[in-house]
């Protein structure tokens, strides 16, 4: 009897790339192209993706396949049957995404925080909100939406009242970034020191706060690095590390995709 080959999948490059606040969503088409053409024509290509938040830009539930929730999930679907791990954080705008979307895409969900073995150093990586302590209304609200029971509430809701709902959020959070600092929304150095120091990690990947930036300090005598991601939206790049160290690499993949009828 003749045992049938496993297909071969094509061999990826040994680097793990690491992305955060895309924002995606219809308003803003050419991004979404942008990173369908990435997942089609880059991570398909690496072996490791970690999408470190706030993929979306107001995730409203499994269940809304409208463009470009759907397209986004058939293109991380595609990555990760080509063999790419792909990793994701929830972020403060796509917190409600939960256990249908990683079915349907084949992503592996992480907690707040997660200490990852980046080629023989653990690296602390997480989406940032939580180290943005300064902004005390923020991470009040963080707390109440984070609930069980409040998300429950929220996902029982018809998709047009969800709908509504996050165009009304958008609306607000505009409002309330207008009347804040930038300090007050960049992470809380002791913060960050007091997080390094729980998990025993020198090194540490975030997004969130739109800064990009290597931070190099001294913690306890040790050299840290914190990198922070950028946003998209206009200037993309992305993390790249490999066993010889991490560079910086922009976006110039090709749109791929239409938007659904």
């Amino acid at each position: 009897m003749t045992i049938p080959l496993s297909p071969t999948l094509p061999m990826k490059r040994q680097e793990s790339l690491f992305i955060s606040d895309l924002h995606l969503s219809a308003e803003r088409p050419w991004v979404v192209e942008r990173f369908l053409g990435f997942i089609e024509f880059r991570a398909s290509a690496s072996d490791c993706l970690f999408i470190l938040g706030d993929l979306f830009d107001a995730y409203i539930g499994d269940d809304n396949n409208a463009w470009p929730f759907g397209s986004v999930k058939k293109a991380l679907k595609q990555c990760t049957q080509g063999g790419t791990k792909v990793y994701f954080q929830n972020g403060n705008r796509d917190f409600l995404l939960g256990d249908r979307f990683v079915d349907e895409t084949g992503v592996i969900l992480l907690g707040d925080y997660h200490l990852h073995d980046l080629y023989g150093t653990q690296t602390l990586l997480t989406h940032g909100d939580l180290l943005c302590t300064d902004d005390v209304k923020y991470q009040l609200a963080r707390i109440k939406v984070r609930s069980d029971e409040w998300k429950s509430n929220a996902l029982s809701k018809p998709l047009w009242i969800r709908k509504l709902y996050a165009r009304w959020y958008r609306y607000k959070s505009g409002l309330d970034k207008g009347n804040k600092s930038y300090d007050i929304m960049d992470a809380n150095v002791a913060k960050v020191n007091e997080i390094l120091r729980e998990y025993g990690s020198f090194r540490m990947i975030h997004g969130h706060t739109h800064r990009p930036q290597v931070h190099d300090f001294q913690l306890d005598g040790h050299l840290v690095q914190r990198f922070v991601l950028p946003e998209w939206n206009g200037e993309e790049s992305i993390l790249c590390w490999d066993e010889k160290g991490f560079q910086w690499e922009g976006v110039t993949w090709s749109p791929t995709s239409k938007p659904e009828a």
